[in-house]
């Protein structure tokens, strides 16, 4: 019972976040594979499958507020769709352990960012 209200409130939190569109299937990630013990390449499978639905949900939300460029969705469509299937295929060929360290590697660099980058007006 108690591993299902952990999973419950993580995904509760994680679509908030994902909501705002910071990253909470990122949030889910760590969740699963630092406290859930999933294995890593599981884990991307299930934020992957997350991330449809809640981004589906916020994206209403953020049209009707101005929060779209539309001049950047067909490049940036287009960059994410050809990045994302190269970086499936690049994540199916690493042994897991490189692939774990590499998105520690990733959040340590964008914890750092967030702390010491300069201030947005």
């Amino acid at each position: 019972m108690r591993g299902w209200l952990a999973a419950l409130l993580a995904g509760g939190l994680t679509g908030v976040l994902s909501g705002f569109g910071v990253g909470g299937g990122t949030l889910l990630l760590v969740y699963m594979t630092a406290f859930a013990g999933v294995e890593q390449p599981l884990a991307q499978g299930i934020n992957l499958l997350y991330f449809l639905p809640a981004g589906l949900l916020a994206l209403p939300a953020h049209i009707k507020n101005g929060y779209i460029e539309k001049g950047a969705l067909l490049p940036a469509i287009g960059a994410g769709l050809v990045c994302a299937a190269l970086g499936a295929w690049a994540a199916t060929g690493l042994e897991v352990e490189l692939l774990r360290r590499c998105f520690g590697a990733f959040l340590i660099l964008v914890g750092l960012g967030e702390l010491f980058g300069r201030e947005k007006k």
